[in-house]
Formats: C-alpha cells, structure tokens, sequence
C-alpha cells in the first residue's frame, strides 16, 4: 500500500509540474514576453532568462503570478548591464547686437553662472542681459573654463556677433565697420586664441572706397609685379591676376577688392594693359581711375612702341584715356651731377635727412614743416639749396615723397624731373599699394614713378607681437636661467630673484592680453595642506610683484599646487630645490 501511494504522489506531482509550467508559458507568451523561460520545481516556477528592461520582468512575474500563486514564483531573471549614460555636449551660444546679449546652450552644473552673467553685463552695462542657459550634474569637460574664458573676450571685443563655443571649439561670426577693423580684429582673435582650441573666424566687412581707383603693373630687369592691385568683384580680380601670371608675374598677387571702379570694364581693360606690356616686352603701365599711363622701356623700337600703343588705344572702352610714352635713351653727354635732384632718406632711428633742390624759400619752408610734423622737430635735418630754374611741379613731387616715405621704415625717395623713385622697408603689406596709390594720385598722369619696398614682418607691430606660447615660453626661459626664490618657509622674494621678476615684468608687457597661470610648487617636506597654503601665497606675491612693476595683472591668476607635480627626487636635496619652483602656464592648458 505504502508503494501505491507513493506512485499516486508522485504522479500528482508530476501533475502539477506539467500544467504549472503550460499554464505560465502560454500566459507568457500571451502577454508577449515569451523571452522569459519557465522551469518547474515541485510546486516552485523559476523563471530566467535575460529581461530585456525592468518593466519586462515585472511583466513576466505579473503573467506568471496570474497562473500560480505568486509565492511559488522565483524570480532568477536577469537585467542588462546598465549602460553609462554619455555626458552632453556643453556648448553656448553668445549673440551680440545693438538689442542687447543673448546666451543659450548648455553648461555645466558647476560653472559660476553669476559671474558669467556679471562679466555679460559689464560689456555694456546698458544693453540687457538674456540668460537662457540650462546646466548639467556633469563634470566640466577639460578646456572648458579656457574656451569659455576665450569666448567672452570676444563677445566683449565683437559688437555685432554671434560665437558658438564648446570645450574643443568656439566659431566666431562678426559683422566689422571696415575692413582694417576686420583685419585687426582677425589678427588679434588669432593672437588670443588658447593652445590646442580650435578656432573658425568669419568677419564681414563692407568694401572699401577705393579714390583713386589705381592699379599698377610693372616688368623689367626684376621682373614682372604688381605695385598696386585693385579690383571690384572675385571674377574680376581672378581675370588680372591671371593676366599677370601670364606676363611672368610669380608668387600670390594681393589686390583689393573694392568700390570706386570706374568703369564696369575695368577687368578687360587692365588685362589688355598687361598684354601691351608684355609685347613690348617690359614697361610700367599705371591706372588711375579711368587715366592710363603706359610707360615703354628706352630699348622699345619705335615701331613696336607705335603698333602696340595703337592697337591698345583701339580696344580700350571707351571711358578710358591712354597716355603713352617712350623713355628717351640715355645719351652720356649729361652728367648726373647736372641732373636737379631732392633726396629724402629715413633711418631706422627715425632721422630724417633732406637734401637737394627746392625753388624757391617759401618751397623749403613747406618741405621742413611738413617732415617736422611727419618725423618730429628734432629728427629733421634739411641743408636744402635753392633752384629757381626747376619744374613747374617740383613743389608737388617733393611734398608726395615725403608723404610717400612716411608710409616706411627705413627708406629712400628720389626726386627728379622724370622719375620719382621710392625704396626701403616697411612693416605693412599694404604700403607698396598705398605709395603707388599716393603717387599716381599727386602726380598725376603722364608722370613716371618707381616703388621698390620690401615687406619684412619683424616690423610689422602686430606680426611681430608673440603668440601666447611664445610669452609663456620666454617666462620660463627667464625662470630656468634664474628661478625666483623665496624666505624658508615665507611668501616674501629673496632680494636676489628681483632682477628675475623684472625681466619677467618686461616680457609680460609684451603680453598684455595673454591669460597666464602662475603656479607655485613646494617639495614634499611638512604637511599637504601647509605645503599648498604656502605656494598659494608665493603664487600671489609674484602676482603682487609684477603688479607693482606697471603690469596688467587682469589676467594673471595665482594657483598654489604644494607638493603636487614634482619635476625632481624629493629624497634628495637637489630635488627638493627644484621642486620649490614657480612655473607660468596658458590658463586652460593640460599639465
């Protein structure tokens, strides 16, 4: 009997099992979550099996608790790994105009909204401040605080714009007055860029008006050049330049873009200058609005001159008016000392030296005075001679050469009945086409000048101001040859790291723009937090030294490290010595 009921048991168990398990996996798959899988254990259900969210598995527990009573029910189901939410993207868009300052976009919870809300508003305290910013519990992504830091200033620097910043990246869309505002704008967004952010920089600018509209185009022993390029639309200029290109001229040709053109045709007209110097194989060809100057080398045959003076004329618009002219061959009867000349030199200490010919005492009390005012009262020295018997427009050449040198560095110009030729060196690319814009202009047509300068970017005031990295690079330079010391154990420079701190206040001048860290280091030796109080401390005494030697210190900020970033062996005392330091950094930049 025993036996029998032990049968009967275990059959009704199996019983069980069966119509437990038939009855959860139909529900399951019912209720759609048939991913669950069902397995019987006496009166126990396990359900496994890999639950593809949270709701699914309460799901599958409430289909299954439905069938059997909810105790029987184990639950061995799994969930997936949560997945790392990604950070945002922080970014901000700063939008500036006469209607006041918008920012939008996405910061991180962290910043300090209000003092970026101050800092917007001390840009213009009457225009209104629009905060549209929303934050994010999410750690500040690295060269945030620089970029941010650099976008600022250029909302401050831009009054029509619009910058688009993140971590990595900042867009700068600006609207200028003028063009040389664009161009100083440009370089100096340039200069101010942080290391390692990558910049785009679109500035607008209404065209300049170009009077006189002048170009010129020269080819001789030197070869063949523009002096002065200009143009009034992209087509335009592409048809002159390659124009010239194809008269010999090398290397990129920079012409203006501008209005003031006088004619519509002012391409095709250039272009058939340029072919009538190249087949009389060299000369000077000078536009002035819409008078034309074609000058023929001495060695041009006459009928070569005739034919091609000729047939430019002929296929000139109309509006343009050709004057042509043949140089007379030197002959060798006259000497040179015979030839009337005024000579203004220029040198690199700013002296200026006139010598030569003037008409009349009235001629040499204007050349005086004006050099006076251009170069200073004392730099001029002018031992002039009286000529009665120059040209009529003598007064006019002199006064245009000097105006002419002033638009230099160093130079020459040389005054003769014929010719007024310019040379030297300048700081700006653009003076070559200003000189010979000027002289066309005073001269006038008909009259022959030379302009031989040469660009050289050491004199160029913003070119040769240096970039960030290099401010930073020669402070350190400073620090390696003589390191600033300090007391033991006080914020107060040792008297013999002065002359340090006043060779760093001379380069820091250079820099006024450069946003600088100033770090202080210790060794290793006394407690962690007296080590970082104390170079703190340091930080802020040179900051206070510099401030007393006449720098800007606005963008100077002090930071104590204490014993972090060694460069050297604490263990030693050499080490220790080189790990007291004081470093200059880029603000932002990745130690």
């Amino acid at each position: 009997m025993a036996v029998v009921a032990l049968a009967a048991a275990w059959g009704a168990l199996v019983a069980v099992e069966r119509i437990s398990q038939s009855a959860v996996t139909r529900a399951l798959f019912l209720t759609g979550e048939d991913w669950a899988q069902v397995e019987v254990n006496g009166l126990q259900v396990i359900l496994s099996g890999d639950a593809p969210t949270e709701a699914a598995r309460f799901a599958a527990l409430s289909a299954a608790s439905h069938e059997v009573d909810g105790a029987r029910v184990i639950d061995q189901m799994a969930l997936p790994e949560a997945v790392a939410i990604e950070p945002p993207k922080f970014s901000v868009e700063m939008l500036r105009n006469e209607a006041g300052i918008s920012l939008i976009g996405l910061i991180p919870a962290a910043s300090d909204r209000e003092a970026l809300n101050r800092r917007m508003r001390a840009i213009d305290p009457i225009q209104p401040v629009a905060d549209f910013l929303e934050t994010a519990e999410f750690p500040t992504p690295e060269g945030w605080d620089s970029a941010l830091d650099f976008a600022l200033d250029m909302a401050a620097m831009l009054p029509r714009s619009k910058i688009s910043m993140s971590a990595d990246n900042v867009v700068v869309e600006a609207i200028a007055a003028a063009p040389d505002q664009k161009r100083d704008w440009e370089q100096e967004i340039r200069r101010k860029r942080p290391a390692g952010l990558r910049l785009a920089l679109d500035i607008r600018a209404p065209l300049d008006v170009i009077s006189p509209y002048t170009l010129r185009f020269l080819s001789d022993e030197q070869g063949a050049r523009f002096d002065a390029c200009t143009a009034y639309t992209t087509a335009g200029r592409n048809r002159i330049v390659s124009a010239g290109i194809a008269a010999g001229v090398k290397g990129a040709v920079d012409c203006t873009i501008g209005l003031g053109v006088p004619s519509p045709d002012w391409p095709q007209a250039v272009a058939r200058g340029i072919q009538a110097v190249r087949d009389m194989g060299g000369g000077a060809l000078t536009f002035s609005d819409a008078d034309i100057t074609l000058i023929a080398p001495a060695n041009t045959p006459r009928d070569t001159f005739d034919r091609v003076t000729g047939e430019l004329e002929a296929d000139l618009p109309e509006v343009f008016s050709l004057h042509s002219v043949l140089t007379e061959p030197e002959t060798g009867t006259a000497s040179p000392a015979g030839i009337p000349e005024f000579i203004a030199s220029l040198a690199d200490s700013g002296a200026v030296q006139l010598r030569g010919r003037v008409a009349s005492e009235q001629d040499r009390t204007i050349v005086e005075t004006l050099a006076r005012a251009r170069f200073g009262m004392k730099k001029v020295y002018a031992p002039l001679r009286l000529d009665p018997a120059l040209p009529e427009a003598w007064a006019v050449r002199t006064l245009a050469g000097l105006e002419a040198l002033d638009q230099l560095a160093e130079g020459r110009v040389l005054v003769r009945p014929d010719v007024v030729t310019v040379s030297g060196t300048t700081g700006d690319k653009r003076a070559s086409a200003e000189i010979s814009r000027l002289l066309s202009e005073k001269l006038g047509e008909a009259e022959d000048f030379r302009v031989n300068v040469t660009y050289e970017e050491a004199l160029d005031p913003v070119a040769a101001m240096p970039t960030p990295q290099e401010c930073v690079a020669d402070v350190n330079a400073a620090l390696n040859q003589n390191k600033i010391t300090f007391a033991p154990g006080s914020a107060e420079i040792e008297r013999a790291s002065m002359s340090t701190v006043d060779r760093i206040a001379e380069i820091l001048k250079t820099c006024p723009d450069v946003a600088m860290e100033i770090g202080g280091y210790t060794d290793s030796q006394g407690r962690e937090e007296m080590n970082q109080a104390l170079s703190q401390r340091r930080a802020e005494a040179v900051v206070s030294a510099l401030l007393a030697r006449r720098v800007l210190t606005t963008n100077l900020k002090a930071f104590g490290y204490g014993e972090e970033y060694p460069i050297a062996d604490n263990d030693t005392e050499e080490g220790r010595e080189a790990n007291r330091r004081i470093e200059f950094s880029l603000v932002g930049e990745t130690r």
